[in-house]
């Protein structure tokens, strides 16, 4: 499919500037055009990026970067603004090992201001660079693009109640789309809702404004009696006051689809002082008629055919995502106390159908995982069974949470951790790796890491009736078939090989291998990282070398939890984006790489 003149012929940013209405909207369908064609053949996000077209071209529109600063808020949505600052040819690389990375890369372009990757830093981030370029004389304006899910995380309310007191200058745009991945939730929700279906809003708020400025005030009680009135009024008139109380001027809301439109705002607001919010409203994969029907599903998409919509590669086998949300529900359907709570991710975490069948007992509380995590607390310390359902790498953010308002209670709540270990594609932001080392030296926590199906399954049953908190971790990747591994796999002599998780199929592979090679290797499989199987290791202190294999990163891993010889696991860096398979080869995490390091180490080659 050929693109028209408009986007072969931008060589340079600043040629936007130039261009008229026809040529940007034409310029908006290009660049549409362009990322469906190459998200369906690479993958990556697509709804978030096609709803931000117009609103990016408004800001390299208004914006000079780099010497204007822009803050994208998770940033998988600056495709569009990669597009513009030159790396169009590298698409074809997006997500790959050495190519694009989906993210905001300081180290990829100077028009990347910052590396994100989570919800709801943009505002911190861009305050702390707003606050540096004033102390050190510059000019530049610094922009935060921030949605209305990363909005309902608590970091975005620190940064904005920050920057209203800090009173410098900083633009905070709202992309309102009405998404995270997840539909929106909560009072914030509920309240940039009422904005956008407030009928003649600007208006009111000028001619309210204008009414209450002239009220007079009269002694001391008539005074504060007409105070607390003007607020009544500019409460029930003017929702915007939310963000005007925390020392923003609102701006909005604006229609995100007229690039025109939001440049000659954005271009206003340089005339004011202090920090400024503008509100605008985008739709999610907007001029791709399959992502507008279901943006939830065209959040972040593997390879896919552009006329049906379909993903390439799907297949019929299940994932430990699928054998979760089928545990799940089975066991909600006779234990009534059994509820679930997940920050904004009740699709990518498989708990779409308990929400189907239980919509009262699952709870999304939006992007604030800490939150999620003491209010799953209460849960169980009132006598229900929470079960929080979360990306791992997610998790990081409520550590304190867990550990002060779950552990040192000893509240029964299960911790199921999907995208444990090595992720495909998202690079350093969104690896799994660390939560062996981040859980495993908090007291009364049971950590386990199943193998395949029927291992998940087994552990889920456990764990929901623990009575301490309870963590089960797993990939994204398909569940292998098969029964529940016992903790020997085979005895025998000098050598004992120990994996953790979806590694037994690594493992018995090495085994093999070492086997071929004239060595009788003993292997064994830990089920449980915290507390470690006391029958594993007497039976591993018979052995003068201990090798582990895991999905984990290898410092505070499990291999350092029972002093192995060494330890198969991710080196002290972070990592790449590539695929699983990819970072296991090049990080010497597959069978024959195993295999010759272990010959290596004992002394045969």
């Amino acid at each position: 499919m050929g693109y028209s003149m408009t986007l072969n012929k931008l060589r340079n940013k600043r040629h936007i500037k130039r261009l008229n209405e026809t040529e940007l909207n034409a310029l908006a369908h290009d660049i549409r055009e362009f990322l469906i064609n190459s998200i369906s053949e690479t993958g990556g996000h697509l709804a978030s990026n096609l709803g931000v077209v117009e609103l990016t071209l408004a800001l390299h529109s208004a914006f000079d970067t780099p010497a204007d600063s822009i803050v994208w808020d998770v940033g998988h949505q600056s495709y569009v603004h990669k597009i513009l600052t030159g790396r169009r040819k590298d698409f074809k690389t997006l997500r790959k090992l050495g190519g694009l990375s989906g993210f905001p890369k300081t180290k990829e372009s100077k028009h990347d201001a910052f590396d994100t990757g989570h919800s709801s830093t943009a505002i911190s981030a861009a305050l702390g660079l707003a606050v540096a370029r004033n102390i050190k004389g510059e000019k530049g304006k610094i922009i935060a693009i921030v949605g209305d899910g990363s909005i309902t995380g608590g970091l975005a309310y620190e940064g904005l109640n920050n920057a209203g007191r800090a009173n410098t200058d900083i633009l905070v745009v709202l992309n309102d789309n009405q998404m995270s991945i997840s539909k929106n939730v909560g009072a914030v929700s509920k309240h940039l809702s009422q904005i956008r279906t407030t009928s003649g809003y600007l208006g009111a708020k000028k001619d309210v404004r204008n009414i209450l400025d002239k009220l007079p005030l009269v002694g001391k009680t008539i005074s504060r009696g007409i105070e607390k009135a003007k607020d009544i009024i500019k409460y029930a008139v003017i929702p915007g006051v939310l963000f005007e109380e925390l020392g923003f001027k609102y701006l909005g809301p604006i229609d995100g689809h007229d690039t025109l439109k939001m440049a000659q705002v954005f271009e206003e607001t340089k005339k004011i002082k202090g920090p400024v919010l503008v509100h605008v409203l985008t739709k999610k994969g907007k001029g791709y008629h399959i992502a507008e029907r279901s943006p939830q599903n065209f959040h972040g998409v593997g390879s896919f055919d552009v006329t049906t919509g379909t993903q390439n590669g799907k297949t019929n086998n299940d994932r430990f995502t699928d054998i979760f949300s089928r545990a799940i529900t089975k066991h909600a359907a006779v234990n009534p106390k059994i509820v679930a709570v997940t920050a904004a991710m009740s699709d990518g975490t498989g708990l779409s159908e308990f929400k189907r069948q239980f919509p009262t007992r699952l709870f999304d509380v939006g992007i604030a995982e800490g939150h999620a995590v003491t209010f799953a607390a209460g849960l169980a310390k009132a006598g229900l069974k929470p079960v929080v359902s979360i990306y791992s790498s997610f998790l990081q953010r409520a550590y304190d949470n867990l550990l002060h308002d779950v552990a040192i209670q000893n509240l029964p709540v299960v911790f199921v951790l999907d995208r444990a270990g090595a992720v495909s594609g998202e690079g350093e932001t969104h690896q799994g790796l660390y939560d062996f080392a981040y859980l495993s030296h908090i007291p009364n926590l049971t950590i386990a890491a199943p193998a395949n199906m029927a291992d998940l399954e087994a552990l889920f049953a456990f764990g929901i009736n623990d009575k301490s908190p309870f963590v089960i971790r797993y990939p994204n990747d398909i569940a292998p078939a098969g029964e529940i591994p016992p903790m020997q796999i085979c005895e025998g002599n000098d050598i004992a090989i120990v994996s953790t998780g979806v590694m037994l199929n690594t493992a018995t592979s090495v085994t093999a291998n070492l086997k071929k090679s004239g060595l009788n290797p003993g292997q064994y499989h830990a089920r449980f990282v915290k507390p470690i199987d006391k029958h594993l290791t007497n039976s591993l202190q018979k052995y003068k070398y201990v090798f582990t294999i895991e999905d984990a990163a290898a410092i505070g891993g499990f291999g350092s939890l029972i002093n192995a010889t060494h330890a198969f696991a991710f080196p002290d860096k972070f990592l790449e984006p590539a695929t699983r398979d990819e970072l296991f080869r090049i990080h010497g995490l597959d069978a024959d790489s195993i295999t010759n390091k272990i010959l290596n180490i004992i002394g045969i080659t």
